[in-house]
């Protein structure tokens, strides 16, 4: 028997959705928009839900997770330190060797085109098979 608010059975993008429907405010816009941008820059991309209720966003390797919390949604790009970003957007989780992560706050909107660029390179560094660089790039 199915229990109530099981996600058996479902998709990662259908959970995604009711997520992002479950949000009902700032933060399920804000992570709808990003979502819409992830896919407008990466076609092949595919959807996940791991780490009992994270969006990811795969291709070739974890591009980028988009977490929700009660004053920020946070985009995790899990070899963000390797990518250059001349716009900017990474503003969290700059210290570690790996990871970069972008903080949105209500009201704040990121640039589109900066944004797909990220995403796009984020999918060509999985696809070359090279590992995260252990310093972030300039």
């Amino acid at each position: 028997m199915k229990k109530p608010n099981s996600t058996e059975g479902q998709s990662a993008s259908e959970l995604i959705d009711q997520k992002l429907a479950e949000l009902g405010d700032w933060r399920g816009e804000t992570l709808s928009r990003m979502r819409r941008l992830i896919k407008e820059a990466a076609p092949e991309v595919v959807e996940e839900w791991k780490w009992m209720g994270t969006p990811v966003w795969s291709q070739n390797g974890i591009i980028c997770t988009g977490e929700s919390y009660k004053s920020k949604v946070k985009l995790t790009f899990a070899k963000g330190a390797s990518l250059k970003d001349p716009a900017g957007l990474f503003n969290a989780s700059l210290d570690g060797n790996v990871r970069r992560a972008i903080d949105i706050n209500e009201g704040e909107e990121v640039d589109a085109n900066a944004f797909k660029e990220l995403i796009r390179a984020a999918a060509e560094l999985n696809a070359s098979g090279k590992k995260a660089k252990t310093e972030r790039a300039k």
